[in-house]
């Protein structure tokens, strides 16, 4: 079995195709020409987006759907052709032709993965019993990157958003970067772009350790916290997995506001937005006001200009300041840098504005650990403060109003837990993080694929967090958040849901009940 990608015109296969990481690889390889076929078990519209490119995609994992790959490549090639949207709905009815093993090995896809798709699963299987070449989805963006000048983010939190603000800065700068990032950003239309420089920008995954995996000519580090125990039993664990990575990159930059950060990788370049720790780059005069945040940044000591960005809390001036890091390493000016982080308008599910509808504002956010619950709720502390002209107690948390006028009375927390391993294994964080929120809600765990071992609920959860909070609400379902929700919700609610599962699909339909004028005969239902 070949063990490097190739990029010659053999066909791709993801299994999984509609995942936010696997999907950016998808899309990649499309604008290369390169023929694209997976399958996923939900349409979406990343999914369709790859459609629309000629991805041909299947609406389940079945053996069957590598029928297409079992015929002669000059029949194969023209079947591939002729294929239109969801073949899962429709399946192909391929014929069978007899080839030599010479022929069907130049035909067999190679097959991508993620660590969710288990041994198993019927496409992996046929995929092995073929003799498939088989990558995992850190092999495949290994190998992209090595192709390119690539700028890798890692860390445990903000590597999102510091990944699309730096591919975000490129872009402005006319450097016209290669982009895979883990969010949806507009200015680029969703979670990868293909440009035509030396430059790649990715986002680095540290949650199944594939991460040794990488090498990069620019490492960014944002921070290192377990928040992976399936996979982690320590957190020296952890710290190795980074330092690997580390020691791949031929710079790091990193935030030495960490202190695992600061005393393990010691990084070339560092970062902080604490003055006392010396960092090669540093704030000062803060300013958090009601439409974003202004800094004096410094560099090695000296002042080189004034930052101002749209973004909320401390944590994201840390993630602006490592892409003031990057810039300037690439050797832009500071007001290019500068003028760049001031527009980017932030990425999706990232404090994510979704309306406003009988008075109540709706926020989505991928906010899953206590760290950044924590941040997101003091920041939408901030918002309230601000709305009601008090002066704020936390020095992060006045933020963008993101709905300028309105007045926000009460911060309503509904939580999802993500993930049974991290749940039980960060309980008693979970349990004091919600110290911002004036009413939480929480719901059954989401799995994300994880067994569940039978010690641990949301029910569980619920109980701890009440222990430390007043007014905890527990509701079973998503369609239980749903009808509680729209009995509890009221004019001047600030309402944030949080979470990295399906939470937010409940979203419109409250929204939809509170928009109409007489909704107390109306039952929304939440679709699977």
């Amino acid at each position: 079995m070949p063990n490097t990608v190739d990029f010659n015109g053999r066909p791709f296969h993801f299994i999984g195709i509609g995942g936010i990481g696997m999907s950016a690889l998808a899309y990649i390889l499309a604008q290369r020409n390169l023929p694209v076929f997976g399958s996923d078990l939900q349409n979406s519209h990343i999914t369709e987006r790859l459609e629309a490119m000629g991805a041909h995609i299947f609406g389940s994992q079945d053996a069957s759907n590598f029928d297409i790959f079992k015929t002669p490549k000059h029949n194969w090639e023209s079947m591939a052709s002729g294929l239109s949207g969801k073949i899962s709905s429709e399946k192909a009815t391929l014929p069978r032709e007899s080839s030599s093993i010479a022929q069907l090995e130049q035909q067999l896809p190679q097959v991508i993965c993620s660590t969710a798709i288990h041994p198993e699963n019927p496409e992996y299987q046929v995929a092995r019993e073929l003799g498939c070449p088989i990558f995992h989805r850190s092999d495949l963006l290994a190998a992209l990157m090595a192709e390119y000048q690539s700028i890798a983010v890692a860390g445990t939190h903000g590597k999102t958003t510091t990944s699309s603000l730096i591919a975000f800065l490129l872009l402005k700068a006319g450097l016209d970067p290669t982009i895979l990032v883990g969010g949806e950003v507009n200015a680029w239309e969703g979670n990868a772009r293909v440009g035509h420089s030396p430059y790649l920008v990715a986002e680095a995954d540290e949650s199944d350790g594939s991460l040794v995996k990488l090498a990069s000519h620019i490492g960014v580090v944002t921070n290192i916290e377990l928040d992976h125990p399936d996979h982690y039993k320590t957190l020296d664990q952890l710290i190795s997995t980074f330092r690997i990575f580390a020691n791949q990159c031929e710079t790091i930059v990193g935030c030495i506001d960490c202190t695992m950060v600061r005393d393990y990788l010691k990084p070339t370049i560092s970062y902080s937005i604490n003055s006392q720790f010396n960092a090669d780059y540093t704030v000062d005069a803060v300013q958090y006001l009601a439409d974003g945040i202004m800094a004096q940044v410094y560099e090695r000591g000296e002042a080189i200009g004034l930052l101002k960005l749209q973004l909320l809390g401390a944590h994201n001036l840390s993630n602006a300041l490592a892409t003031v890091a990057v810039g300037r390493l690439l050797n832009l000016e500071f007001s290019v840098i500068a003028q760049a982080i001031a527009q980017f308008p932030g990425t999706k599910r990232r404090f994510e504005y979704r309306g406003n509808y009988g008075g109540i504002q709706f926020v989505d956010d991928y906010a899953h650990h206590p760290s950044e619950i924590r941040v997101t709720l003091a920041a939408a502390r901030g918002r309230l403060q601000n709305s009601s002209g008090l002066s704020s107690t936390l020095s992060e948390a006045a933020i963008t109003p993101v709905h300028p006028g309105s007045e926000i009375k009460r911060v309503v927390a509904i939580f999802q837990p993500h993930r049974y391993s991290r749940t039980e294994t960060l309980m008693e964080d979970f349990a004091l993080c919600f110290g911002d929120a004036d009413l939480v809600m929480l719901t059954e765990i989401y799995s994300a694929g994880e067994a569940n071992p039978g010690r641990i609920s949301g029910q569980q959860l619920a109980t701890r967090v009440a222990e430390h909070h007043p007014h905890v609400d527990y509701q079973s379902s998503l369609e239980a958040v749903k009808t509680r929700l729209c009995q509890l919700l009221k004019p001047g609610d600030l309402v944030l849901f949080l979470g990295a599962g399906n939470l937010n699909r409940v979203i419109p339909e409250v929204m939809a009940f509170f928009q109409s004028d007489d909704n107390s005969g109306i039952n929304p239902t939440v679709t699977a």
